[in-house]
């Protein structure tokens, strides 16, 4: 390698001068001069002000400036920082108008048509985004829009990197040629119309949505911040914060890095031999970069509009969060905290949308549990409420057009818990609580609202109980009496769950006398000890050696209980309890015993590499208990075979199993290198030609194969089936009996 030419050197001088002379630049240019008063663009012509609150108004000046500001006859002044930034708060109207408010210094800036009355944001996806033409009758509602003191600013659409100051965005008077030149949110728009009537002031609706978004680029950093179950999430977004302690400490980390690499290429080319690799800059300092990342949608929309001060704010929001379940009420908080800690004027009022039912492919059950996720935010979240749509919905369009009803229900919240407005009924009926008597549940709600009925008149539907010993979800028959729902079904005589509308194709008919439906719930549990509910009764001999929850499955899984040690003296029996939950709150569960095959109780769990644990072998005396259809049951079974490695396997029957192919993956495989490969760790009955259960690919996770009989299609032993993600609920048990 030669050394750097002259020319290099020359080249690195010659930065250093522009740099120079850069910083000279700077220090003779002003740097800050002369500005025109000047609001951001939430602030403007035909805008509503929240009444009976302190209005902040604030802008931007030359440096020093004294601005003045009136609104009718009140007067305030500030001087305008080093930023050149102001701030005024006037104190709080009465709903009245329209006045004019000024804004003079330098320059003067006038605003007509302003109005005092209810001022609410109306964010969220394409549900909330859908405009008024696209709803139900939508040329005709457009044509009737003429509501001289409703007012709408829709934010234009944008997300940024960090948190803006201003955004761009017109307020408009409610009438057709308005909304036929723009469009607005039919959501927010009817919610916003109703108000207007019935409460006799101006009401004043800005719109900021994002079709296809989830809920976390809206959501601020204080937000997650403030919610324990988003730890993680928080981390990520701190680190991407330059000001934040996390993101310093990692980046002082990386430069350490990049001081070691750069002394390392130095001697690299005193020593004329290879550079080592650059390291890369770490991805997580980076700050948000894409559109569904946290905290970007927040930056661009909703941080601009802060301190303006509002009543409340309607969501419409969680289709593209479907899959997530339970954890969306976690995100629900995040959101709601970050918003009201911007705001700074406590717990505001924040009413949102239930989502309708729709076929989301492979997720009806995941949106059972947004459903309830949304439900347990309505119930935890301080001052908010839920408007339940499930009877309005289109299973084939994921945008229902009736947000007539969206918004009726959505104001009805309003009216009711926010403006005191008695004698109205704005919620349907909700879970208060559950009993069990003989063969029965009965089911209490709370907001009845004259009643329970049925919208169509006909029997109850998608009501499921549980038996506490047969296991599954069945169809329940529901009789109302009084404010309860009686549940009973033919096959269940042991009740002690039951669950109502768990699916995303659910239309359900239950509704109080207001009309209002019930949305999606579940109660009671099953018992807790081996909740599959399988008649086992060896098992009061058996002692447990190892118990593992199989959603912690990985390259380095712990079991929840490991008491091999205390297993000293001699068993003659091997016991395995497999039980799984799908996402349907279905269970299948087996229990196999055997006689047993090593007296080393620390080699009869998973077989991982290093347990010593490999068996390739018949096994005697099989004793097998489902409740799974097609498994074969029974005591002393004779054709039992085992299959624990932690090797890779092949199709090929090496251990000549009887009825096993030599080409698919079965009870009759052969083991192949590397030794810590796949995985297998199954139970066969050859003689039924029956894979009992299966655990395979454990280091995989979430993508283990997991089943119980043999799998419906591919391989029968589940060997590729990657599907240990579909069940909820996942336990392995091993047990042994002494002599």
């Amino acid at each position: 390698m030669s050394k750097p030419s002259v020319h290099f050197f020359r080249h690195r001088e010659a930065l250093k001068l522009c740099k120079l002379l850069l910083l000279l630049g700077g220090l003779l240019t002003p740097v800050i001069s002369h500005a025109d008063v000047r609001l951001p663009h939430v602030f403007g012509n035909h805008m509503v002000l929240q009444q009976e609150k302190p209005l902040t108004i604030w802008g931007w000046a030359t440096p020093g400036e004294t601005v003045t500001v009136k609104l009718d006859q009140v007067t305030q002044t500030a001087n305008a920082n080093a930023k050149g930034e102001w701030k005024v708060v006037l104190p709080a109207m009465k709903a009245a108008g329209p006045y004019t408010l000024v804004a003079s210094g330098s320059s003067t800036v006038t605003l007509d048509d302003v109005m005092i009355g209810e001022v609410w944001l109306c964010s969220g996806q394409s549900n909330m985004q859908l405009d008024i033409a696209s709803a139900n009758n939508g040329k005709a509602e457009v044509a009737q829009a003429n509501h001289p003191s409703l007012r709408l600013l829709v934010v234009e659409r944008r997300w940024t990197p960090e948190p803006q100051r201003d955004l761009s965005g017109t307020w408009k008077v409610s009438s057709p040629e308005t909304l036929s030149a723009g469009g607005f949110s039919a959501a927010a728009y009817f919610f916003g119309r109703e108000l207007n009537d019935k409460l006799g002031v101006a009401v004043g609706l800005i719109e900021a949505d994002w079709g296809g978004t989830r809920i976390e680029p809206w959501t601020p950093p204080a937000g997650f911040a403030a919610v324990p179950a988003l730890q993680q999430e928080s981390e990520n977004v701190q680190q991407g914060i330059p000001t934040s302690p996390l993101h310093q400490a990692r980046l002082s980390q990386t430069l350490d890095q990049y001081a070691q690499w750069e002394k390392a290429a130095r001697q690299a080319l005193t020593a004329e031999s290879a550079v080592p690799p650059v390291p890369v800059y770490p991805d997580e300092l980076r700050p948000p970069h894409e559109l569904q990342q946290a905290t970007t949608l927040y930056n661009g929309m909703i941080h601009p509009l802060a301190p303006f001060a509002f009543h409340g704010a309607i969501w419409y929001q969680g289709e593209s969060n479907v899959g997530e379940g339970r954890l969306y009420a976690e995100h629900m908080k995040a959101l709601v905290n970050g918003w009201r800690t911007l705001w700074g004027q406590g717990d505001f009022p924040f009413f949102f949308v239930q989502i309708a039912p729709y076929k989301y492919e492979g997720k009806q059950e995941r949106e059972a549990e947004l459903w309830e996720a949304q439900a347990i935010a309505a119930d935890t979240i301080p001052n908010a409420g839920m408007a339940v749509i499930n009877d309005v919905g289109n299973l084939g369009n994921i945008h229902p057009t009736d947000k007539q009803t969206v918004g009726h229900r959505l104001a009805l919240l309003a009216l009711g818990k926010t403006y005191g407005q008695k004698d109205l009924v704005y919620s349907g009926p909700t879970f208060k609580s559950m009993t069990v008597a003989d063969d029965r549940l009965r089911v209490t709600f709370d907001h009845a609202g004259g009643g329970l009925a049925s919208r169509d008149g006909k029997p109850l539907n998608w009501f499921e109980i549980l038996d506490a010993h047969e296991g599954g979800f069945v169809k329940a028959e529901a009789r109302i009496e009084g404010d309860s729902v009686v549940l009973t079904a033919p096959a269940v005589k042991h009740p002690v769950a039951m669950r109502f509308a768990w699916s995303g194709l659910a239309e359900p008919n239950l509704m109080n006398a207001a009309g209002l439906p019930t949305g999606a719930f579940r109660a009671g549990e099953r018992p807790k000890s081996v909740w599959s509910g399988l008649n086992v009764p060896e098992m009061k001999d058996y002692q447990l050696v190892y118990d593992l929850d199989l959603t912690r499955l990985g390259a380095a899984f712990k079991y929840n209980v490991d008491d091999h040690w205390k297993i000293q003296k001699p068993f003659d029996r091997i016991a395995y309890l497999l039980e799984l939950e799908d996402t349907h709150q279905n269970t299948q569960a087996i229990y196999v015993s055997m006689d047993a095959f090593t007296a080393d109780a620390a080699r009869i769990g998973v077989p991982v590499f290093g347990s010593g644990a490999f068996f390739q072998q018949n096994v005697t005396n099989l004793n097998v208990y489902s409740n799974v259809k097609d498994i074969v049951t029974g005591t002393g079974l004779t054709g039992g075979n085992i299959e624990f490695w932690p090797n890779n396997y092949g199709g090929g029957n090496s251990a000549q199993v009887p009825n096993a192919s030599s080409e698919t993956l079965d009870f009759g495989d052969q083991i192949f290198d590397p030794a810590d490969g796949y995985g297998s760790m199954q139970v066969h009955n050859h003689e039924a030609r029956q894979t009992l259960f299966a655990i395979n690919h454990w280091r995989e996770g979430s993508r283990a194969d997991i089943g119980i009989g043999n799998q419906p299609t591919g391989s029968p032993d589940w060997t590729f089936a990657k599907n240990a993600d579909s069940y909820r609920t996942m336990r392995l048990r091993v047990l042994v009996r002494g002599r």
